[in-house]
């Protein structure tokens, strides 16, 4: 189950997607999630008050869970099993439009291809990926483009 809030319509839809295919090709089709969009003053807040970092920045991930194992079997997490709706609540995202939307233009490509870039980030850092160490960017890195590739999202 996805939750997303503040978001058009279209985006709605296209997150959605982006969600199940990323948690389907990790291997957590059972999980849960929240993802919403902030502007830059929340996010600066939120990325100042719980990282230390004061600056405006593109997504930040919220896990509930560290240590994810994937693939995602209920069993592991009984504690954290919705009881509603039978799935493991990994987190959320936050996502700052603005942000993204200056990557868009950055990089040169579109709001949305970016919108669900993040969108993949935000839900590999839930399922405990990072990138402070080079070996683990290069994994989270892969398995980005894999998502993306499965959801025909390559780069403009």
């Amino acid at each position: 189950m996805i939750t997303i809030s503040m978001a058009s319509t279209e985006e709605k839809r296209l997150l959605e997607r982006v969600a199940e295919t990323a948690l389907s090709v990790m291997g957590a089709e059972d999980a849960a999630l929240d993802l919403s969009f902030v502007g830059r003053g929340r996010i600066r807040a939120l990325n100042a008050s719980l990282r230390g970092v004061d600056r405006v920045t593109d997504v930040l991930s919220f896990p509930t869970l560290s240590g994810v194992r994937l693939p995602l079997v209920k069993g592991d997490y009984p504690c954290d099993v919705d009881p509603e709706t039978g799935k493991v609540y990994l987190g959320s995202i936050v996502i700052c439009r603005a942000r993204a939307l200056e990557q868009a233009a950055e990089y040169g490509h579109s709001a949305m291809r970016e919108i669900a870039y993040l969108t993949v980030h935000g839900i590999l850092h839930l399922l405990s990926y990072d990138h402070i160490e080079e070996s683990d960017r290069v994994m989270m890195r892969a398995a980005e483009e894999k998502i993306l590739a499965v959801l025909g999202i390559g780069r403009e």
